[in-house]
């Protein structure tokens, strides 16, 4: 059921229709999504001391399909500067976070936003619950739409439709490019400079729309950024490599973190650091896995004994895993001694299981955190301040599986687009106490997603002393935004330049 919020109250009206209640047979309602629908409110954020006023707009369009049928409705949060003189070349920024099966809630409240969530400096959930203004937010320089994907956030699935249409990665960006074309043709914004942001599986999904909108629907676009990104399709040497090796720099920058490295390691700033741990990762680690069982055993064990130095962990442990250590190991191997497991997606944070022994943690520490503060302020903020009234949850999670993986080519497609489109610009902005989706994984990603080095000029790498979400941490919220709005205002300025190699 979906109410606008009232201007005014009519207490005749009211009791008839509890009269009417009271003498007629009582029907269960259905809590469904209108398809097409918009709710707008006028605000204002001091944005780096400037004032911003703003419309807020929440609402839903639907996904069509061939005969024009609705078969989904998309919720979306969008935002627009309304002191600008000129729209015509006002930048827009489209934002989607991952999962696959997240809500666009965390980017949000989190990053990009006009409000920010209450939370203390360092990123952990406070009470009251609920938000302030966010005085990074690039609302100054873009405006921004939120976009929750299918069975995420309020968006839904309408009717019978087929599910399988919609989650897997191919058809994850097969719908959402139409959609986007529609809503940008119904909101003005086709002369407009426009940027994807993606965040986890999100950076995925913008990767592929990348090129699905610019092959399908002719729309270009200026530039993408991928935070905390996946492997976007692109596989390293080898699969070891992936899930293990590269994680190492992850390792060093957490046990650094925690104080678990040898005296010299842990004097060293971090920036100093994770150089070392780098150059032994490319030059030394890798070249030794790929010899396997026939490493020698000397060079095993040396091996096996920097990659302890650098991790804080044992030589006995490492070489139990035949010098690979898996990460959900590490996770609970780390602080074992103090009787804490860390974080996955933020190792800042510690957690603490059942029984000190076994491989794997009981549960995810800085997810449970941040489920802790997000959920009620988006809660509130939709419903109460923005006024999208439904009996509807919202799908923090929302149910999307089984998903299709199958022909991943996203970091191709995105590639290709780049290669084609002189005004295509990637950023990748990473944190460095990432377990899920490592900093240095990433930087692999970058280095081998255009392998001629022809496009290296237009990819740039940030990273961040936090996390996954490296926003939630003051000081680089503030950081990261500064870094994003001099990206949207370098690739602005570089597309006034003809399109031509």
């Amino acid at each position: 059921m979906f109410t606008p919020r009232s201007r005014c109250r009519r207490p005749a009206a009211v009791l008839g229709v509890l009269v009417l209640l009271l003498i007629a047979p009582v029907h269960a309602q259905e809590r469904h999504l209108p398809p097409d629908t918009t709710i707008s409110s006028t605000h204002e954020v001091t944005i780096r001391g400037q004032r911003v006023p703003y419309r807020a707009t929440v609402g839903t369009m639907p996904v069509w399909n061939d005969d024009g049928q609705p078969i989904a409705a998309l919720f979306y949060t969008h935002y627009e500067r309304t002191d600008v003189a000129d729209r015509s070349q006002r930048p827009l920024l489209i934002s989607f976070n991952g999962g696959p099966g997240s809500a666009s809630v965390w980017m949000h409240l989190g990053y990009t936003g006009p409000k920010q969530l209450l939370i203390d400096p360092e990123g952990f959930p406070i009470q009251p619950y609920g938000i302030r203004d966010n005085p990074h937010s690039v609302l100054d320089v873009a405006d921004i739409v939120y976009v929750d994907p299918v069975n995420t956030g309020f968006s839904r699935i309408l009717g019978e439709a087929d599910r399988a249409q919609f989650f897997g990665v191919n058809e994850d960006v097969a719908y959402l490019a139409d959609w986007i074309d529609a809503w940008v043709s119904r909101h003005g914004y086709w002369t407009s400079p426009k940027f994807l942001i993606g965040e986890s599986y999100g950076t995925t999904r913008v990767s592929g729309l990348a090129g699905a909108l610019q092959d399908r629907h002719w729309m270009y676009l200026n530039g993408v950024i991928l935070v905390s990104p996946t492997g976007l399709g692109l596989e390293p040497p080898t699969l070891r490599a992936r899930s293990e090796v590269l994680k190492l720099p992850y390792y060093t920058a957490a046990a650094w973190y925690h104080g678990k490295l040898p005296p010299d390691l842990q004097a060293m700033d971090l920036d100093d650091l994770l150089p070392v741990a780098e150059r032994f990762t490319i030059e030394e680690y890798l070249p030794a896995l790929a010899y396997g069982g026939f490493l020698e055993e000397d060079r095993k064990q040396r091996i096996a004994e920097e990659v302890a130095r650098l991790s804080g962990l044992s030589a006995d442990f490492v070489l139990d895993y035949n010098l690979a250590v898996p990460v959900s190991a590490f996770w609970k191997e780390l602080l074992r001694d103090e009787g804490y497991t860390i974080g996955r997606l933020d190792s800042r944070y510690r957690g603490i299981d059942r029984t000190d022994g076994g491989e794997r943690y009981d549960y995810p520490p800085e997810l449970t955190s941040w489920n802790h503060a997000f959920t009620p302020a988006i809660n509130h903020y939709l419903r109460e301040e923005l006024g999208f009234k439904t009996d509807l949850q919202y799908n923090i999670f929302g149910p999307v599986h089984p998903w299709n993986n199958d022909g991943d080519q996203t970091g191709e497609n995105l590639r290709q687009a780049m290669a084609q489109n002189p005004f295509l610009h990637v950023l990748f902005q990473v944190g460095y106490f990432d377990g899920a989706t490592d900093y240095f994984s990433a930087k692999f990603t970058m280095w081998n997603l255009d392998p001629s080095g022809k496009l290296r000029d237009r990819l740039a790498f940030e990273g961040y002393r936090s996390g996954h979400m490296m926003y939630l941490r003051e000081e680089d919220l503030a950081t990261s935004n500064e870094h994003l709005r001099q990206f949207i205002r370098r690739a602005v300025e570089a597309a006034r330049q003809p399109a031509k190699y």
